[in-house]
């Protein structure tokens, strides 16, 4: 009589159990947990990226997406194609150096192969490259880095091969031997600069930036740009013709009236995006696509911008495959798809 009694507690225990377990909320039970890598916060692609890890939060019971600040983009990209990272902020640029082991890639033996198991969500405009300084430093121009501590972007990301090489190209400078090139992450970096412990501070990222909005507040700023006779050669040519990049242009008074330019500055614009492995679910991706570009349109009029991110974008300057999920999305959003970026 007592195995009994045991026994019926036993199957009374079960079915409270079960009960309980069954009337727990969904989203306790089957929420996904999925990592993003993205540049530190006061970069565009930060804004960006953590807004659609909001959107896809709230509106996406099933996932939660956890943001990762820290690292340079080209370890992000590794991560991502070998599965160890579901998503993270790429480049157009960083592709075509994987495809031909070149710069940072270099001693990479697997990149080529890689780089193959990468697909496009959606593409958005990083913004145009900042190199600002302060007014009272008396820096007018990139000759005068001669000497200087200078930050190019966290090293061995390709903000900081970009920088390097436009300063080479322009002014004949080499970082290490004709000024400092300072190593830190993007968040140290605007600390720093605000501490006034970096003399040029370059940060590609759209205009206004929060952080250098902060600092115009209170300090007269100037912004560093490619002079107009440079433009023509065919170094400037090359970099701006590289996958992804172009000339953009940063205009007078964009900061207020602590921004000392009186002349639209011409630096280099540059587009990234979000990228994923090609085995990340089709499904998934699809639903994140269309409920992120619903969002970005329901939060337009109070966010001015994200009006710059729109499913037209999302195929701009690509040259990597579109996940399947995210290509029958924005066929749905009637984005005209260009050939490379269909299988």
């Amino acid at each position: 009589m007592k195995t009994n009694k045991l026994n019926r507690r036993a199957v009374l225990a079960s079915a409270a159990a079960a009960t309980t377990v069954a009337i727990l909320p969904r989203v306790a039970l089957a929420k996904e947990l999925l990592r993003m890598s993205t540049l530190g916060p006061g970069t565009s692609p930060n804004l960006v990226m953590t807004t659609f890890a909001n959107i896809i939060n709230r509106e996406l019971p099933d996932y939660e997406i956890q943001i990762n600040a820290t690292g340079a983009a080209t370890r992000h990209v590794l991560e991502v194609a070998m599965g160890k990272t579901a998503f993270c902020m790429s480049s157009p640029a960083i592709h075509a150096l994987m495809r031909d082991q070149r710069a940072m890639f270099e001693k990479i033996d697997e990149a080529p192969e890689l780089v193959k198991k990468l697909r496009t969500v959606l593409n958005f405009p990083m913004g145009v490259y900042h190199i600002a300084v302060y007014d009272s430093s008396g820096i007018t121009s990139l000759e005068d880095a001669r000497g200087k501590r200078v930050f190019l972007g966290p090293p061995g990301g390709a903000a900081f091969a970009t920088m390097s090489q436009l300063f080479r190209e322009v002014a004949g400078l080499e970082e290490g031997t004709d000024y400092e090139a300072v190593k830190l992450g993007w968040d140290a970096a605007a600390a720093s600069f605000q501490d006034g412990n970096l003399d040029i501070y370059c940060n590609p990222t759209n205009a206004p930036s929060p952080v250098l909005t902060q600092i115009a507040v209170t300090n007269p700023i100037r912004f560093l740009g490619i002079p107009e006779e440079k433009l023509d050669t065919e170094a400037v040519k090359a970099l701006a013709n590289r996958p992804g990049f172009g000339l953009g242009t940063l205009p007078a008074g964009i900061y207020g009236d602590n921004q000392v330019n009186e002349a639209d500055v011409t630096t280099l614009r540059v587009t990234v995006g979000i990228i994923t492995n090609e085995d990340a679910d089709e499904k998934m991706i699809y639903e994140m696509t269309k409920t992120f570009f619903a969002g970005v349109e329901e939060m337009g009029g109070s966010a001015p911008w994200l009006r710059a991110i729109t499913p037209e974008g999302a195929v701009a300057d690509i040259n990597l495959p579109l996940h399947p999920g995210a290509l029958r999305a924005l066929e749905e959003l009637g984005v005209e798809i260009p050939d490379v970026a269909r299988m």
